[in-house]
C-alpha cells in the first residue's frame, strides 16, 4: 500500500490552468452548502487548501479533493443538519481508514458493481436538481438571467466552467450589495461541531461510500495509471480520505473526497504534477480571507439554483452515458428510488437487486 514519487513538483502556465479544472464543481456545491447550512464558507475553503497542497506533494500528482458529493446534496436539500453532515463525515473517515490501512478495500470493492454507483450519482443529481429548482422559482427571471449567463458560456466553448461562470455572476452582485469585503483571517472554531447519530446519518455514510468505493478510490486508483502511468491503490487512497475526514471535519471543514471527475477535469486542463494542487490550494487559503458572511447572505438564491441545476446535469449526464443501455435504466431507476425515499434506502436496494439477479443468473 506504501506509495512513492519520484516527481518534481511544476508551476508552469499549465498548472495554473489545470488547477481550475478541479474547482469547477467544487465551489458551487460549497458555497451552496455555506449559504444554505451552518457550515462557514471561510473555513471549508480553508479544508480544501490544506488538504490540495498535502496530497499535491504526497503523491506528486494532481490528485484531486472533493465535497462528498452524496453527503453535500443531501445537506444542501435539507435532509442532513449541519451536525449530521459533520457526524457522517467522521464516521465515513473512520471507516475509509480502517479499510485502508488494513487493506481491506481491495479485497470489497467488487461487491459495489459500477451500476450501482452510477445509480448513486444519478440519485444525487437528481437531489440537487430538486433543490435547485426550489431555489430557483421565487425569483424566475434571475434564474433566467444566470442561465443566459451559463449559455453564453457553454456557446463560447467552456461549458464545463460555466457554472464558475454563474457564481462569479452571483458574487459580483452580492458585492455590489454589501461593498467588497476586508480580507481576514478565518477564525479559529472554539467548539466541534454539534455531532449527531441518527437513522438520515447512517443512510447518508452508505450512499456516499458507495460513491466513494466506486468513483473516489476504484477510478480514481484507474485515471491515475492512465493518464499519470501511476500506481496508486484504492486502500491507498481510501487511507488518504480517511486521514483528511478526521482531521478537517472537526475542525469545520466538510466532508471531502478524491475522485475522477476532478482529476479529469485538472488533466483536461493541463496539470501534469501536483504544482496544481499547491496552486489551487493557494487560490482557496486567499479566496478563504474574503469568505464572509455578509456578501453569501446577500448572494441571490435564484443564481444558487442555477448553480446547482449545472452541477446537477454535469452528474447525471456522467452517471447515465457511462453505462450501456440495461445498466442505464437500472441507475435511473436507483436514482428515481432515491427521490421517493432517500439514497440510503435506495443504495440498499440497488445492491440487493443486483447481487439477486447475479445469483439468479448462475
Amino acid at each position: 500500500m506504501a506509495f512513492r514519487h519520484d516527481r518534481r513538483l511544476s508551476f508552469a502556465r499549465h498548472e495554473l490552468t489545470g488547477a481550475l479544472g478541479d474547482s469547477i464543481t467544487v465551489l458551487p456545491i460549497v458555497a451552496s452548502l455555506a449559504a444554505l447550512t451552518d457550515a462557514r464558507l471561510s473555513l471549508i475553503l480553508l479544508g480544501f487548501a490544506v488538504f490540495q497542497i498535502v496530497w499535491g506533494v504526497r503523491y506528486g500528482l494532481p490528485l484531486s479533493v472533493e465535497p462528498m458529493k452524496a453527503l453535500a446534496a443531501l445537506a444542501i436539500g435539507g435532509a442532513l443538519t449541519y451536525g449530521e453532515l459533520a457526524t457522517a463525515g467522521v464516521l465515513a473517515g473512520g471507516i475509509l481508514l480502517v479499510v485502508g490501512t488494513t487493506g481491506a478495500l481491495g479485497r470489497v470493492e467488487h461487491l459495489v458493481p459500477p451500476v450501482v454507483v452510477r445509480g448513486v450519482q444519478f440519485a444525487v443529481a437528481l437531489l440537487l436538481l430538486r433543490t435547485a429548482f426550489d431555489l430557483a422559482r421565487p425569483a424566475p427571471l434571475v434564474a433566467l438571467a444566470g442561465v443566459g449567463v451559463a449559455l453564453v458560456v457553454s456557446v463560447l466553448g467552456y461549458r464545463r466552467a460555466s457554472a464558475l461562470a454563474v457564481l462569479a455572476v452571483g458574487f459580483a452582485v452580492a458585492g455590489y450589495h454589501t461593498g467588497v469585503p476586508t480580507p481576514s483571517l478565518p477564525a479559529i472554531p472554539t467548539a466541534l461541531p454539534p455531532f449527531t447519530l441518527d437513522t438520515a446519518v447512517y443512510s447518508g455514510v452508505a450512499a456516499q461510500l458507495a460513491m466513494t468505493v466506486g468513483n473516489a478510490a476504484v477510478a480514481t486508483s484507474l485515471l491515475l495509471t492512465d493518464l499519470y502511468d501511476a500506481d496508486v491503490s484504492v486502500d491507498a487512497l481510501a487511507t488518504s480520505m480517511g486521514a483528511m475526514n478526521l482531521i478537517a471535519v472537526p475542525l469545520g471543514a466538510i466532508p471531502m473526497c478524491h475522485g475522477s471527475g476532478g482529476l479529469a477535469g485538472k488533466h483536461a486542463f493541463g496539470a501534469r504534477t501536483g504544482g496544481a494542487n499547491v496552486i489551487l490550494g493557494v487560490g482557496y487559503a486567499l479566496l478563504a480571507l474574503v469568505a464572509t458572511g455578509g456578501l453569501l447572505a446577500a448572494f441571490p438564491l435564484a443564481l444558487l439554483g442555477v448553480l446547482l441545476a449545472a452541477v446537477a446535469l454535469e452528474l447525471g449526464t456522467t452517471a447515465l452515458t457511462t453505462l450501456d443501455t440495461r445498466p442505464t435504466i437500472a441507475a435511473a431507476a436507483i436514482g428515481g428510488l432515491a427521490l421517493l425515499t432517500n439514497v440510503g434506502i435506495a443504495f440498499i436496494a440497488g445492491l440487493v437487486a443486483y447481487h439477486t439477479h447475479a445469483a439468479l443468473r448462475r
